[in-house]
């Protein structure tokens, strides 16, 4: 892939989970320029380090709901600013509506201005808790729009409206990434999401919490494969939106004992009630992704989990204080 070349590419968000991982592979693949804009409320500069070194990177403070303004020619837009976590979306529900909905439309417009690509990053809780399974991208989901995390949900459903608006409307080249679960190096321990929870539990040696029976399902996709489908979907000329998730389905159960495995083998699976309404099942039909992107996910469970326990432990130490475990968190409940 190397359609990037000598082009300039703005991350919307670059700071975060994915925005930072996007640099750096946008970065590698030979872009001239990659402009990263994060106002570091739930991105990390810390994501950034090193990036410089690979030229052509500049990192700017600034948040999305108020206008961009980009010197020169910019090609390519993606737009992955949003929080996204649970803890997140319940301290910022207005920030994460601002964000998906001005967030979101400012980017439009400096796509538009500038004749740019404009890459949305929405998700997979626009399926809601499904009424089909596998889901499939002309499924209309099942969505809560006033429930626990709604803020987020209906964010990403207003940007996915917002985009083809635009696209219909102005002509604008655009596209839509729904992600899935997704997990690997630079998440943040306190993210309120069943992998980092695992991963805190098991590197804090403590047992492993399951809320409800361990049933629920989901589908975890390493973030590297999951960079590689963004990649491929800017660059082919795809309008609808696409699937980037990994189909292979496991319970919470499972991925607690997977952890446990991954982590050495010690801990117990303790059981707790289920605190909120949660998706029962989440798994992404990607038949569209292979299809139209040539694109599956490569990295299995296990060794995604391995080098994802490799990042904590050197990035943590054993005497971090981030280890330190968190009050009233649900996240094994949830994906």
């Amino acid at each position: 892939m190397n359609d990037f070349h000598g082009k300039r590419i703005v991350v919307l968000g670059g700071a975060g989970f994915l925005g930072s991982h996007l640099c750096e592979r946008l970065l590698r693949e030979g872009t001239d320029e990659v402009i990263s804009l994060d106002n570091f409320v739930t991105g990390n500069p810390r994501n950034l380090a090193g990036l410089t070194a690979l030229g052509g990177f500049l990192s700017v403070e600034h948040d999305v709901t108020e206008p961009l303004r980009i010197a020169g020619p910019v090609h390519y837009v993606f737009n992955l600013a949003s929080p996204s976590s649970p803890i997140d979306c319940a301290q910022l529900p207005i920030e994460t509506l601002r964000a998906g909905s001005l967030g979101t439309e400012n980017g439009l417009r400096l796509a538009r201005e500038k004749g740019a690509v404009f890459l949305q990053a929405s998700a997979s809780e626009l399926y809601g808790d499904p009424l089909v399974h596998s889901q499939q991208e002309d499924s209309w989901g099942n969505v809560n729009p006033i429930g626990p995390r709604c803020c987020y949900d209906e964010a990403k459903r207003y940007g996915e409206a917002l985009v083809m608006a635009y696209h219909r409307g102005h002509g604008l080249r655009t596209r839509i990434a729904r992600i899935f679960n997704t997990y690997g190096p630079r998440m943040r321990l306190d993210e309120d999401r069943v992998v980092p929870a695992f991963v805190g539990q098991a590197l804090r040696g403590e047992d492993f919490t399951v809320f409800g029976d361990g049933s629920q399902t989901r589908s975890f996709c390493y973030v590297r494969d999951v960079i590689d489908g963004l990649v491929r979907l800017a660059l082919c000329n795809v309008t609808e939106p696409v699937n980037i998730g990994n189909p292979r389905e496991m319970t919470l159960l499972q991925l607690a004992e997977a952890v446990r495995a991954a982590a050495g083998g010690a801990g117990r699976i303790l059981f707790q009630p289920l605190l909120r309404e949660d998706p029962q099942q989440r798994r992404p039909d990607i038949t569209r992704a292979r299809t139209l992107l040539g694109w599956e996910p490569r990295t299995s469970l296990e060794e995604g989990l391995v080098e994802t326990l490799a990042w904590f432990r050197q990035e943590l130490g054993p005497s971090s204080g981030e280890l330190r475990p968190r009050r009233g968190w649900e996240a094994a409940g949830r994906g």
